[in-house]
């Protein structure tokens, strides 16, 4: 694409809107029909230039700011050369390949690249488009991961929600069959593809090591498990013993293999974490480190009042089930709710319960997940270390 030729589109303020989202109501809107996804010239209400980025007229986000350097010219070999730097900073700085082979190649505006997400499975990439404007460029990016990635196998999609926002279609390919992945010395089965059911989730990686050095010894429940991971990681760490309970019939069949293929004896359960709980409180049964880790609770802005009393409700229930002295640590990846609402929910848990709870470490997602110092919604992981009294 060749920013010389590429329309402009006006603010309607003389402020540099300091966020790469400017939404609808922030621009002058263009006199002429822009195809959703092409890259814009932008200047403010004076004719100054702010930058560019991809114009989607369809989109609550009518702007996805891309740069704000007059010299840089946004076509694929600016992709390549961003995500050239996204892989760097894993493989070069972090040296994540030390650790796993299940990273986050690319996390949108944390590496420049707003509307794009990566992850690496192995020896497969799912790349997730939520920018019309990224999915235009979509053959100059499977081309540079594959250069980073040679043989890797690619598998990419968009959720229908975002499609219908963005006005773009996307046809996936077929998802690649599952595979082993590998963490801190662990193994984990994984299906790319597969939504919430991948069976790993690579941003809880340095929170699952850290838990399992604190369950050491003890008891552990591990509940809204998934597949297990924080109840193996405890037990090859040396826990006493690990039960994790999840709603989700199928994926703690995956839970129990990884206890296998880890030659750990993990317990798993299904069953409603509440219904769970009451059952375990009324039986006076304790344990000594609990994991509360459940999935995104809303992503409506309307509803985060609510997201947080199901929060409260969750926390103060498993508190019923924590010896005293016992370890806390309690998650939410819901992104609209913010780490101080987070700990005021706990704040509150810990007065109606009448208990004490230390915060010893507030986490989020690993380092593969940066977060841009102006777009603290990426920041959306909150993992709260505590200690019941």
């Amino acid at each position: 694409m060749n920013d010389a030729a590429s329309p402009r589109i006006t603010l309607k303020s003389d402020r540099t809107p300091g966020h790469p989202w400017v939404w609808s109501a922030q621009v002058v809107k263009p006199a002429e029909r822009i195809p959703p996804g092409s890259v814009v010239e932008v200047v403010d209400s004076k004719g100054r230039f702010v930058g560019r980025g991809f114009w989607n007229g369809h989109a609550r986000v009518a702007l996805r700011m891309l740069t704000t350097d007059p010299a840089e010219t946004v076509d694929a070999d600016w992709i390549a050369a961003r995500i050239a730097r996204a892989v760097e900073l894993r493989r070069d700085l972090l040296r994540l390949d030390d650790a796993s082979d299940a990273w986050r190649v690319v996390h949108s505006e944390g590496d420049g690249l707003s509307g794009l997400v990566v992850d690496r499975y192995a020896n497969h990439l799912v790349v997730e488009y939520f920018a019309a404007g990224m999915w235009r460029f979509r053959e100059a990016i499977h081309a540079e991961l594959l250069r980073h990635f040679p043989g890797a196998s690619l598998y990419w999609f968009a959720e229908q929600h975002v499609q219908r926002q963005e006005s773009f279609d996307v046809r996936s390919n077929d998802a690649p069959a599952a595979v082993d992945v590998h963490e801190h010395g662990l193994a984990f089965h994984a299906a790319p593809g597969l939504g919430h059911k991948t069976g790993f989730f690579a941003d809880q990686r340095d929170n699952r090591r850290r838990f399992a050095h604190l369950a050491r010894d003890r008891r552990v429940l591990d509940l809204c498990c998934n597949a297990g991971g924080f109840a193996v990681h405890a037990m090859k760490a040396g826990a006493r013993e690990a039960t994790g309970v999840d709603a989700d019939a199928a994926i703690l069949e995956v839970a129990r293999a990884n206890a296998r293929m880890n030659a750990v004896d993990a317990h798993f359960e299904q069953g409603d974490v509440f219904e769970w709980l009451r059952a375990a409180i009324a039986e006076g049964r304790t344990w000594d480190a609990v994991v509360l880790d459940p999935p995104k609770l809303t992503r409506d802005r309307n509803q985060v009042v609510n997201a947080l009393k199901k929060y409260f409700a969750m926390n103060r229930t498993a508190l019923d089930v924590i010896a005293p002295g016992g370890i806390l640590l309690t998650c939410s990846c819901t992104g609209l709710v913010s780490e101080a609402d987070f700990i005021e929910m706990l704040r509150r848990v810990a007065l109606n319960a009448g208990r004490e709870i230390q915060l010893l470490h507030v986490a989020g997602a690993g380092p593969d997940h940066p977060v841009a110092s102006n777009v603290p919604e990426n920041r959306y992981l909150k993992a709260v270390f505590c200690r019941v009294i």
